[in-house]
C-alpha cells in the first residue's frame, strides 16, 4: 500500500522511535501511549491480513472501530517475517530504533532471527519490552497466556463479582492494559537510563499475571500473617468503612465513599443519624468495620428513600464522596468528560464523524495529540522503507517478491 502523510510528531517522546511487533491489545496498547506523546511508532504487521484487531468487536465499513483508537498516531508497514528480505528490513528499523514493543510468546522473536540477542548486537542501546503470558522466564513461560488468563491467576477474577455468584470478569481486558502500562513504565524507566545516564540498552519483561498481581494490595500478606483469603464481596470495601453501593428509588444505585472518620461523620450527619457520628465505638474505622453490616443498612435506608438525584445533592452539599454508576451514555453527555478534553471528535475514513476517549494523563507543557486514526494496513510501507534508503525499485521488487505488502 501506498504513503500516507502523516503530521509532524509532537509532545515529550518526540524523536524516539518505537518499532511495534505486536497485536491485539498488550503491545499494541502499550505503543498507542507512546505514539499519543509523540513518540514515531512503526507498526510492523502481516500482509496478508495484519494486527487480528482489525476485526474485532464492532464493525465500521469493514474494520473495527477499536481498531481506530489502538492504533492512532501509529504508522503501518506490511512486512512479511517469514521473508529473508522482510527480516532484514525490521533489522535494519531496529538500528534506528530506541524501543521495540513485542507480544509473541516467549521464544518466539527468537524463533524468527529477532531475538534479544540479535537485536541489541545491531543496537546497544536499544530497549526490548517483552510482554507475555507469565514472563520470559519460570516454568509456565511456553504457556500460551491471555489477559483473561492473567487476570485469573493474578488473583482479581477472584476478588470480582458477588459472593454468592462465581468470578467474574471485569468488564475490558485489564489484564492486557495493566500489564501495557508497567511495559510502559519500564520503557520510559530504561530511556531515562539510556538517555541521561549514558546507560546501554535492556530487556523489560513483562507479565500479564505479574501485572495483574501487583494491584492486589496487601492480599499476600493479610494470607500470610492472618491466614485472610480475599475473595469476592460485591460492591462492598471490606475492613474499609463505610464503602459499598446503595440502592436508591428508582431501581438506581449511589456509590457512597464514607472511609475516613471525618466524612463519616458527615455522612452520618446528613443522614438524620448523628448518633452515630458520635458514637466514640465508630470514631475510627477498624471500630465502623466491626458493625459494616448495620452501617450499610443504615445508608441504604436513607438511599432507598431517595432517588439517585436527590442523594447525590444531599451527598455533595455535605462534602461526602458519592457518584452514580456511569454507562458510556452517562460518560459521553458528562459535561466534566467534555471540559476536559476526554471526548474527543474523530473522522474516519470516508468522512464518517465518531467521538473517541481523549488522552491521559494530561501534561501542562508537553500534551499529548491525535495527530491521525489507525491507519489501513500498509499505509506507511513505502515511506519508512524510502527513510531506510530503498529506492523506489527496490520497493516494487520486494512488493513483487512478498516481502512486503
Amino acid at each position: 500500500m501506498q504513503n500516507a502523510a502523516a503530521p509532524s510528531a509532537i509532545g515529550p517522546l518526540a524523536g524516539i522511535r518505537v518499532l511495534e511487533l505486536g497485536q491485539l491489545i498488550a503491545a499494541p496498547f502499550a505503543t498507542k501511549m507512546l505514539a499519543e506523546f509523540g513518540a514515531d511508532v512503526i507498526k510492523v504487521e502481516s500482509p496478508t491480513d495484519g494486527d487480528p484487531l482489525r476485526k474485532w468487536r464492532k464493525m465500521h465499513e469493514g474494520t473495527s472501530i477499536w481498531w481506530y483508537l489502538q492504533s492512532r498516531n501509529k504508522k503501518s508497514i506490511a512486512v512479511n517475517l517469514k521473508s529473508p528480505d522482510g527480516l532484514a528490513l525490521v533489522k535494519d528499523l531496529a538500528r534506528s530504533a530506541d524501543v521495540v514493543v513485542e507480544n509473541f510468546r516467549p521464544g518466539g522473536l527468537e524463533k524468527l532471527g529477532l531475538g534479544w540477542d540479535v537485536l541489541s548486537a545491531l543496537n546497544p542501546r536499544l530497549i526490548m519490552v517483552r510482554i507475555s503470558g507469565y514472563g520470559q522466564t519460570g516454568p509456565y513461560r511456553d504457556r500460551p497466556g491471555f489477559g483473561a488468563i492473567g487476570e485469573s491467576m493474578g488473583g482479581i477474577r477472584f476478588t470480582t463479582g458477588s459472593p454468592d455468584s462465581p468470578p467474574a470478569r471485569v468488564g475490558v481486558s485489564i489484564g492486557d492494559t495493566l500489564a501495557s502500562l508497567h511495559g510502559v513504565i519500564g520503557a520510559l524507566m530504561a530511556l531515562l537510563h539510556v538517555k541521561t545516564a549514558g546507560g546501554q540498552g535492556q530487556v523489560i519483561d513483562v507479565s500479564l499475571v505479574e501485572s495483574v498481581f501487583n494491584v492486589m494490595e496487601s492480599l499476600v500478606p493479610e494470607y500470610d500473617l492472618l491466614g485472610e483469603v480475599r475473595t469476592r464481596t460485591g460492591g462492598a470495601l471490606p475492613g474499609i468503612t463505610p464503602s459499598n453501593t446503595y440502592p436508591a428509588g428508582g431501581d438506581g444505585f449511589v456509590v457512597i465513599a464514607g472511609n475516613s472518620d471525618p466524612i463519616f461523620r458527615r455522612l452520618m450527619n446528613v443522614i438524620g443519624r448523628p448518633d452515630l457520628a458520635d458514637d466514640p465505638a465508630l470514631r475510627n474505622n477498624d471500630g465502623r468495620s466491626k458493625v459494616a453490616g448495620m452501617l450499610d443498612g443504615v445508608i441504604a435506608d436513607w438511599t432507598r428513600a431517595r432517588t439517585v438525584d436527590e442523594a447525590l445533592a444531599a451527598l455533595d452539599a455535605a462534602d461526602v464522596p458519592a457518584g452514580r454508576i456511569y454507562s458510556v451514555a452517562d460518560i459521553v453527555a458528562d459535561p466534566h468528560y467534555q471540559a476536559r478534553d476526554m471526548i474527543l471528535d474523530a473522522e474516519l475514513p470516508g468522512g464518517t464523524r465518531v467521538k473517541m476517549p481523549g488522552i491521559v494523563p494530561k501534561m501542562s507543557g508537553t500534551p499529548g495529540a491525535v495527530r491521525w486514526q489507525g491507519p489501513a494496513l500498509g499505509a506507511h510501507t513505502d515511506s519508512v522503507l524510502a527513510e531506510l534508503g530503498r529506492d523506489a525499485e527496490t520497493i516494487e521488487r520486494l512488493r513483487r517478491e512478498g516481502a512486503i505488502g
